[in-house]
């Protein structure tokens, strides 16, 4: 028998994996054409070319027991030295290659980190809506987490509410932005307070609260934003990358944590990080994919292929009645439901071969998550079906 612990873990199994699942029994059905899956964050734009390249020039130009052997847990020393120059030529900051952890994409790096930080108690807060995996990262170390109500005005951080959860057994708190799932940029304004209440927190209770950025959609914004870096507003900040959206490249497993100096036990972190990174069983990030990004750290996708399915979708549904706040990154719309129960109105969806995610799923029921990360067709062949769906609640007409 599996353990008790996998028990919960399994009974709760992601519903963004059953809803693509489902997708494909449907198109075994209707024919792949005629269903719209928006239910998984998978880029559909490709890599850049620059990337291939990489992997063959890496592949034809290096000593193959290097490319394909092991390395120190931390990663290769080259490779992170680049990034950490990369990073301070970009926001202005001063890290080294002992700064930079490679990661198995960013959920290892997460892993990672919460291994090294969190005892059994230990609570970590997190702002509603939130990417659901948190709760079994931190659940893998019998820590506990806190979930701030979301502020479903505008989906900026509910700080009232955050600063009251804070308590002496808060350990971290870990940030999303560009938001999964409402595509919300947290501004340098909310960012700076945050920031304010960590540091009064942490004196009141004479303790270290660590801040931990989770970055994987930091590249994809829209409309010349800028996404403030945190390292720079609150000492004790580690940020956790990973080139899967940046880069196209989910499947490669591929990202970083920065954890800088400043940091309060900077040096045991690192130390606790690498060996984390071993007995959880990664051993290092995928050797090849660390060179290869090396070669590429200032390429990213074309953004603008996201932020035309952004617009046509997001401006068709407006007007078809659907209320969406306008995402400013990411490739998501957090769109309210049609009626109270999210997964109810999942289920009246699919009706017309639209599968959405319920935003129960992220913290913050009434809503639904649609992802756009997919062909732009797909998304023109979907709209009719989402003004069926909202006549049907009353909405759209045929003017």
């Amino acid at each position: 028998m599996i353990s008790d612990k996998m028990k919960g873990f399994v009974k709760s199994s992601s519903i963004i994996r059953a809803m693509f699942e489902e997708g494909k029994r449907l198109a075994g059905i209707y024919g792949a054409e005629n269903v719209y899956d928006f239910s998984l964050g998978n880029p559909s734009v490709e890599p850049p070319v620059q990337i291939k390249e990489a992997l063959i020039e890496v592949l034809n130009e290096e000593n193959p027991n290097l490319v394909h052997g092991y390395m120190n847990n931390s990663g290769y020393e080259d490779v992170r030295e680049k990034i950490a120059g990369s990073l301070n030529k970009r926001f202005d900051t001063n890290f080294s290659m002992n700064n930079i952890i490679m990661t198995v994409g960013a959920a290892g790096g997460l892993n990672v980190i919460f291994k090294s930080l969190l005892n059994p108690g230990d609570e970590v807060i997190t702002f509603a809506p939130f990417f659901g995996e948190y709760r079994n990262y931190v659940g893998n170390y019998d820590a506990v987490l806190v979930e701030v109500a979301p502020n479903v005005e505008d989906f900026q951080p509910n700080l009232d509410e955050f600063e009251d959860k804070i308590t002496e057994k808060t350990k971290a708190v870990i940030i999303n932005s560009p938001n999964n799932p409402t595509g919300v940029v947290y501004s340098e304004a909310t960012i700076k307070s945050l920031a304010d209440i960590l540091s009064r927190k942490e004196k009141e209770y004479n303790t270290s609260i660590y801040l931990i950025s989770d970055e994987p959609y930091r590249e994809l914004v829209y409309d010349g934003l800028e996404v403030p870096y945190l390292t720079k507003y609150y000492k004790n900040t580690i940020v956790g990358y990973s080139y899967s959206k940046s880069l196209s490249l989910p499947g490669e497993r591929i990202g970083y944590l920065v954890i800088p100096d400043e940091v309060d036990g900077s040096e045991d972190i690192i130390a606790a990080s690498n060996v984390a990174t071993r007995i959880l069983g990664f051993v290092n990030a995928p050797s090849l994919m660390q060179r290869a990004v090396s070669r590429c750290l200032d390429v990213s996708v074309d953004i603008e292929l996201y932020n035309r399915n952004r617009e046509l979708l997001y401006n068709n549904l407006i007007s078809y009645g659907y209320e969406c706040v306008k995402p400013q990154g990411a490739f998501y719309l957090f769109v309210k439901a049609l009626e109270e129960d999210d997964k109810k109105f999942a289920e009246a969806a699919k009706k017309h071969n639209i599968l959405l995610v319920p935003g129960s799923s992220f913290g913050c029921a009434g809503y639904v998550r649609i992802a756009y990360c997919v062909d732009y067709h797909m998304i023109e062949r979907s709209l009719p079906g989402f003004k069926e769906l909202a006549k049907e609640y009353g909405l759209a007409s045929d003017s």
